[in-house]
């Protein structure tokens, strides 16, 4: 699954002044706490959750990304990701479930995540652009804040 999101990292940031980036998940990274240096950008997008107990689906047009990220004086860069958890609201103990997006909503997220790091790191103006996600099946009833991790860490945009 890594392997999606850089592959679609060193297509849209081949062009990053020479400089070389990596992208890894990072599920402790916190908002609001970047590390010295480094930068933060939230996104969300859609994605798709399968309960590991009953096997029940259901997909999320709001699920959010956490972006630390940092070009170092070597012109390394690194990217940390934390993608946000829900639970089953059908089961009683149910885990934090990872979200699944789709090859396009992680080329979304990625080329958002590139235009934030060409303006922070690069300090380029790129003016106002903004892709959307791509919605895929069917979405129910309302966000469910017991059941969205973004919301119990206070991140979450989405209001019931």
């Amino acid at each position: 699954m890594i392997s999606l999101w850089n592959s679609s990292l060193q297509e849209k940031a081949s062009d990053l002044h020479d400089d070389t980036w990596s992208i890894e998940m990072d599920g402790t990274i916190e908002e609001n706490r970047p590390a010295r240096d480094w930068h933060q950008y939230i996104s969300g997008s859609f994605a798709q959750f399968k309960c590991s107990l009953c096997k029940k689906g259901w997909g999320s047009k709001r699920v959010n990304v956490l972006f630390h990220f940092h070009l170092n004086r070597s012109n390394q860069g690194t990217i940390k990701v934390r993608r946000f958890k829900q639970k089953c609201r059908r089961c009683n103990e149910a885990k934090w479930e990872d979200p699944n997006f789709s090859v396009e909503n992680i080329d979304v997220l990625v080329e958002r995540l590139v235009r934030n790091i060409r303006k922070k790191c690069y300090r380029e103006d790129l003016g106002e652009t903004n892709r959307s996600s791509v919605f895929e099946g069917k979405i129910n009833g309302p966000h469910e804040t017991a059941h969205c991790e973004a919301c119990q860490k206070g991140i979450c945009s989405q209001v019931n």
